[in-house]
């Protein structure tokens, strides 16, 4: 029989990690910190910053390219940091392949 109470606050603990996840930002950057992109922990945008040098219109390729280099930055390091806290809810328990928790 399940251990419906170890479930009950499995569930808890990852309510609050993701209301955890919503606040912790991550950062992004491209072409020598030239565009900086942030990032929730959730992988939503909170922000976008582009160095004035790259607003020419011969760059906009240029920064187009380096907006999305940085965006897969974040991205990045916003998935890690989820396995990370998902390892120390889980106790490093292995999840089923292609379960996903958010």
């Amino acid at each position: 029989m399940p251990d419906f109470t170890g479930l009950m606050q499995l569930k808890a603990k990852m309510e609050a990690m993701q209301a955890e996840l919503d606040q912790i930002e991550v950062e992004g950057t491209a072409g020598g910190g030239a565009v900086t992109v942030k990032l929730t922990a959730k992988a939503d945008l909170k922000s976008v910053a582009i160095d004035a040098s790259l607003l020419k219109p011969e760059d906009k390729e240029i920064v187009e390219d380096l907006l999305i280099a940085a965006h897969a930055d974040a991205r990045r390091k916003a998935e890690l940091l989820l396995q990370e806290k998902m390892q120390q809810l889980t106790g490093g328990l292995p999840l089923p392949p292609g379960l996903k928790l958010f």
